[in-house]
């Protein structure tokens, strides 16, 4: 792994106290709590997060798809009036304990000579590598994972119990004595965050089966309970621990420039202005690599960059 370290690291932010883990390692960063942005005035959350880009250059924020509508449209409308490119919002399709792992995991690379564009995409491709699920007493209100009708009624008799993983690939099982659910091929660490639900078969059953390396218990992100749709749960992740393995990961993918920022990224989207590769007319009517950012957008030297930019990311 590279010795050098930037300058100013970039700022890893999570939407709530409880999606900030405590560190992996003596190399993991803090991560920037943005508490409650939808209800505070909006210039203090303005302030806020101007502070954290003339820190650190360029903030990720990492937050849960279960997060209120006001929060995702609270930011959205700060990066706006900041007119900034070095606020990225990433909300990748974990549940909430998964998302604090990987905001986690941002922040241990955080500590590397990696640039803000590239750390930034790294949190798309280490989502790949994280298996995220649940124990749950019902799945009459899981609409986040396929569920059979069967498994509907199933749920509606007392003491049943749901093994559920939602990520990299949906599965779901009725709790019994030959209950199993497919994990990770690679050797990995379970994070384990009990809510009203015993954790035992979690971690006495699926940890074994999963050949898990190690198992940590932390407090149940508030969040989850919407999630699941059940508060009668106990959440799991399994994912990477190591950084030497997440930065081996991560440098092992080519680096290209964002051809429309400039930054440095991995993969086909940069998460800070949301550009894809443009599509090149060959001459014969085809067109080669990703799509334009926006449908039938075109790029105009009159506009000026920022408003183009603004056409492209809403």
């Amino acid at each position: 792994m590279g010795d050098g370290e930037p300058r100013v690291p970039t700022a890893i932010a999570v939407t709530s106290a409880d999606l900030a883990l405590p560190p992996q390692d003596e190399r993991t960063l803090p991560a920037a709590v943005l508490q409650d942005v939808d209800r505070r005035p909006l210039d203090q959350v303005l302030a806020e997060l101007q502070t954290l880009v003339d820190q650190c250059g360029h903030v990720i924020v990492v937050c849960s798809q279960a997060v209120p509508a006001s929060v995702e449209r609270r930011l959205h409308t700060v990066r706006g009036l900041l007119e900034t490119d070095r606020i990225a919002l990433f909300r990748p399709p974990l549940p909430p304990l998964g998302i604090a792992v990987l905001a986690r995991q941002l922040r241990q690379l955080a500590s590397c000579d990696l640039g803000a564009g590239v750390l930034a995409s790294a949190g798309r491709l280490l989502t790949h590598y994280i298996h995220a699920g649940a124990l749950l007493g019902s799945v009459a209100r899981l609409d986040r994972v396929p569920v059979d009708l069967k498994a509907h009624a199933r749920s509606w008799v007392p003491g049943s119990q749901f093994g559920v993983v939602a990520h990299p690939e949906p599965q779901l099982v009725r709790i019994g004595p030959e209950a199993a659910l497919a994990g990770p091929e690679f050797g990995t660490s379970l994070l384990v965050a009990r809510g009203q639900l015993p954790s035992d078969w979690v971690t006495g059953t699926l940890a074994p089966s999963w050949r898990v390396q190690g198992l940590r218990e932390t407090a149940l992100p508030a969040e989850s309970a919407d999630w699941w749709g059940t508060g009668r749960l106990t959440e799991f992740c399994a994912y990477l621990p190591d950084l030497s393995v997440l930065y081996q990961l991560v440098t092992s993918v080519r680096q290209s420039a964002c051809h429309w920022c400039g930054i440095d990224v991995i993969g086909d989207r940069c998460v800070f202005c949301s550009a894809t590769p443009p599509v090149y007319d060959d001459g014969g009517g085809g067109a080669g690599g990703a799509p334009e950012p926006a449908p039938g957008h075109r790029r105009d030297p009159a506009l000026g960059r920022r408003r183009e930019r603004r056409a492209l990311t809403g």
